[in-house]
């Protein structure tokens, strides 16, 4: 138990730490979304700087992972699984944030902590998705959005999910989640944060040369 859960969390942080958003900027785009609009590569960042295709694409696959990372473990740790999953989740979550691939500089993590939470308790993945659907929506804001969706995780874990090992992991989450949107949240008091439909500006140098050899 103790070999296979090791291996489910190495497994999970690697696969969490593949930077999907790079690899749809790049290949789709022709573009790198760490040299463009806020540097970022998650998501909002990559649909900012290489448009709907590439974001779309970033946003499954941030979320693909997450989920894959959790199915994976259920498969390695069954029939003793239970709560033990959640550790490859965070461990995806992790990995996104903080990859060594990118020197562990990554993304926010909230498409992969979606797509975790969305294998670990589909309802309580569910609930966040339809706030910050709703949140997007009203307010046209990414961060926003995100800020709001996991602010009401603890009632989520509450109705569907209320174990010691579930609240863990959504504090831990609540906890990186804030912290990798610090930035946002001084441009949220400022008034000043982007909202959707915002193109951000793409410096001709950080286009990359497809006819290179």
């Amino acid at each position: 138990m103790a070999t296979t859960l090791t291996l489910s969390i190495v497994l999970g942080y690697f696969l969490g730490a593949i930077p999907i958003g790079i690899v749809a900027g790049r290949a789709l785009a022709g573009i790198d979304p760490r040299e463009a609009g806020s540097r970022n590569i998650g998501f909002t960042n990559v649909l900012r700087v290489a448009g709907k295709t590439a974001g779309i694409v970033t946003l499954i696959g941030d979320m693909g992972k997450g989920a894959l990372a959790v199915s994976l473990a259920r498969v390695l740790l069954w029939p003793e699984a239970g709560d033990s999953i959640m550790a490859a989740g965070a461990a995806a979550i992790l990995g996104h944030m903080f990859p060594v691939f990118l020197r562990f500089k990554g993304g926010k993590g909230v498409a992969t902590a979606l797509g975790v939470l969305l294998a670990v308790e589909p309802a309580i993945g569910g609930c966040l998705v339809v706030v910050w659907l709703a949140s997007a929506a009203i307010w046209r804001m990414s961060s926003l959005a995100a800020l709001l969706a996991f602010g009401s995780l603890p009632l989520w874990v509450w109705l569907f999910h209320p174990t010691a090992q579930m609240a863990a992991l959504a504090a831990g989450i609540m906890v990186l989640i804030v912290y990798r949107h610090h930035e946002n949240i001084s441009r949220l008091r400022a008034g000043t944060e982007s909202k959707f439909g915002q193109r951000a500006a793409v410096p001709n140098s950080t286009v990359l040369n497809t006819n290179k050899s």
